[in-house]
């Protein structure tokens, strides 16, 4: 533990230490530079403190949440200042030698000045990802986005060609604090005309008092006529945190079983129901949480027990990578599966329909949209909410609407 505080500390003041000579570099006026070093240290200080803080039996709280903004707001910027002028160092030292061997230059003259174009660059770029933070904090961790997707199906039952469901994910409501906001992506969830929804897990941080003063606001969400179901996450079974005893724990889980029940919403545990309409029906099966590195509650084959390997299936299962490691290839053939859990790291790029990219994609194979293997679906939902980084960059809040059709066209 103390090996790798050190080390972490050394990070920090080896990034402290670039970031301050791109500044030296531009600015010469010594109060500014002193000002700089003293704000610097002071924010270090408090950052490091406040994790020091961080109390196992609480969880996530605002000021866990705060720091967490603060410190990539901080720290991202000079990472990529520290990265620009390293580069540069690696340069001057690459001249350096040059011109140690080849012209036999004078000692004092052997590694060229840094270049104040360098460090002008560095800050231009350090700025982009410091202005999309603060953007994500005050803006986009409520920017909700409704994507409408279709996925297309041969052996789709005909009375259900047509059927839409909206999905909702990893709400996430302890870490909630605009209620206007949070009413109006009710609203949104409301306007969009579909014939069942879908909640894929993560109603709180940890805590099932997290969702009580948002109780009414969800109990907005209108009925549909082909019902509201929904399957646990893996903050839902509160074991991020350090409980008195067991029984805490085991009632705190009962009572955000019952949260979505407060909510209007049918919690699949490892079961499932036929939807039907008309003369068809399709199988819907929610499975409690699988994830490879996380909680393996789920049993996908209780929760299918009795369910025909030609019944046409949807299934919700919060994390995507049980689509990956069982899902995807299981001989009951699960047509579409609906996930969440990933937040697309709640920081990336997505350009729709000709780019995507986040720090997801490098743990999880399928991290957000729609993704196939041999006509079976996966569709992971971006989350409603927001964790431990108090904002959304470039992957905004999801309402997804999905229309399934028959036919063989891919989507």
């Amino acid at each position: 533990m103390i090996l790798r505080f050190v080390i972490l500390c050394a990070l920090f003041l080896f990034i402290e230490f670039y970031s301050y000579q791109a500044f030296r570099t531009l600015i010469k006026l010594r109060w500014v530079l002193v000002s700089y070093q003293i704000i610097s240290v002071l924010l270090l200080i408090f950052i490091i403190y406040s994790f020091t803080q961080f109390d196992r039996s609480v969880g996530q709280t605002r000021q866990t949440m705060f720091t967490m903004g603060l410190m990539l707001l901080v720290y991202v910027p000079k990472i990529v200042i520290t990265l620009v002028l390293l580069g540069e160092d690696i340069f001057r030292l690459g001249a350096g030698i040059l011109n140690y061997f080849m012209y036999n230059a004078p000692r004092g003259e052997i590694m060229p000045d840094r270049r104040k174009f360098i460090s002008q660059i560095a800050l231009g770029l350090a700025a982009v990802p410091f202005l999309s933070l603060i953007y994500g904090i005050f803006e986009g961790k409520y920017n909700f986005k409704v994507i409408k997707q279709t996925v297309f199906f041969p052996d789709l039952p005909d009375a259900f060609d047509g059927f839409k469901i909206t999905q909702i994910s990893d709400v996430h409501s302890g870490s909630f604090d605009n209620p206007d906001k949070i009413s109006y992506a009710i609203d949104l969830i409301n306007e969009q005309e579909a014939d069942m929804i879908l909640f894929t897990g993560d109603i709180v941080n940890t805590h099932a008092k997290e969702m009580n003063p948002w109780l009414e606001t969800f109990n907005r969400i209108k009925n549909y006529k082909y019902g509201k179901f929904s399957v646990l996450g893996n903050h839902d079974y509160g074991e991020y945190v350090t409980w008195p005893s067991e029984k805490e724990k085991d009632e705190n889980f009962e009572a955000i079983k019952n949260l979505y029940g407060q909510i209007g919403f049918k919690l699949l545990l490892n079961e499932h129901t036929y939807i039907q309409k008309g003369d068809d029906k399709i199988a819907l099966i929610g499975v409690e949480n699988w994830g490879q590195n996380f909680k393996k509650a789920g049993d996908l084959n209780k929760a299918s027990q009795n369910v025909h390997q030609d019944d046409f299936k949807v299934l919700m299962s919060h994390d995507p990578s049980h689509w990956e490691y069982e899902i995807k290839n299981h001989p009951k053939n699960f047509h579409l599966t609906l996930a969440g859990h990933t937040h697309g790291m709640q920081f990336g790029i997505e350009i729709p329909g000709y780019f995507k990219w986040s720090l997801a994609q490098y743990i999880y194979k399928q991290w957000a949209g729609l993704y196939e293997n041999v006509g079976r679906y996966v569709y992971v939902n971006r989350g409603f909410g927001f964790h431990a980084y108090p904002g959304r960059v470039g992957i905004m809040p999801e309402i997804t609407v999905i229309e399934l059709k028959k036919g063989n066209n891919v989507a």
